[in-house]
């Protein structure tokens, strides 16, 4: 039914009036009607890119605070040398404040330990670098080998393992799912892959039928406002990290990922240096919710 309220008066102007009604409802569904998939909503959504990215340069309770009081409950946790004294202390933050420490970048010898202390279970997040050799399948063979003590380490800590893309062959779906396919034939079935959208613009156009390949390995997928490439140096800051819906084509790239159902995690950025990132946070939240509102 319409959304709107108002006293009839009369029981035969309504029955008059249904068929108008209904054939309104049907033009202009009700903003309730329209169901937010889990993964999309608040506070499912996996902060990315916190740390080092924060002009403010926040503490771990700073930062845990900060991302309690925006309504999202899980954090990728992103880190550069200067953090690693305080990896147990960003541990102990988010659990006060409810928070999921949801994915570790790349893995460091001081986290496996805390881990195991605090019986917490983040995936690990690790770029695809390019393999080595002449041909595609020589280039796939090496990949799998260097991943391989890795992938063994994150196995026996029972952390999943997703392979990110940053660009450049390892980025490229296909080969992605080739060494997560051929990991997982090893014996890794806890390998995945963590898709950019900020790191795949040359791959827009191609994306419904990448995600159809990555969909079945996918363990999260990072939103970011899409500039469109062919008006814009996408290479720059200000134009690879743009806020969700900012750009010219996240909108119909979220469309995707819901018409295929895909229920995996969903992360947002607060990848810009120079600003507070809980600023950053906020407008991704708000134009996400946005678009969403604007998705039948």
């Amino acid at each position: 039914m319409i959304c709107f309220s108002s006293p009839f008066r009369s029981c035969s102007w309504l029955l008059w009036r249904t068929p108008l009604l209904l054939a309104v409802a049907a033009l202009f569904p009700c903003a309730a009607d329209a169901e937010t998939p889990p993964n999309f909503k608040r506070e499912n959504l996996v902060a990315w890119c916190i740390v080092p990215f924060d002009a403010k340069k926040r503490s771990p309770e700073e930062r845990a605070s900060m991302v309690s009081q925006l309504g999202l409950k899980r954090v990728a946790y992103d880190w550069r040398e200067e953090h690693v004294s305080h990896f147990e202390d960003e541990i102990a933050a988010y659990r006060k404040e409810g928070i999921e420490f949801f994915a570790f970048w790349s893995g460091h010898d001081a986290a496996y330990p805390l881990f195991e202390k605090h019986s917490i279970k983040p995936q690990i997040w690790s770029t695809l670098k390019t393999g080595k050799g002449l041909s595609n399948s020589e280039k796939i063979t090496n990949a799998v080998a260097d991943l391989v003590p890795l992938a063994q380490k994150t196995k026996d800590s029972g952390l999943a393992l997703g392979l990110y893309n940053h660009g450049g062959w390892g980025g490229l779906p296909d080969n992605m799912v080739a060494v997560c396919k051929a990991l997982r034939e090893k014996g890794f079935d806890h390998v995945g892959l963590v898709y950019n959208f900020h790191h795949a613009h040359p791959r827009i156009d191609q994306f419904a039928d990448d995600l159809k390949k990555m969909k079945p390995y996918l363990l999260c997928v990072n939103l970011n406002g899409m500039a469109n490439p062919a008006k814009v140096d996408v290479s720059k800051n200000e134009n690879r990290t743009k806020p969700i819906g900012s750009g010219d084509h996240e909108g119909e790239m979220i469309a995707i990922l819901i018409e295929q159902k895909y229920q995996g995690a969903i992360g947002i950025l607060g990848h810009v240096a120079t600003r507070d990132v809980e600023e950053v946070l906020r407008e991704n939240i708000e134009g996400l919710e946005k678009i969403l509102s604007k998705i039948p």
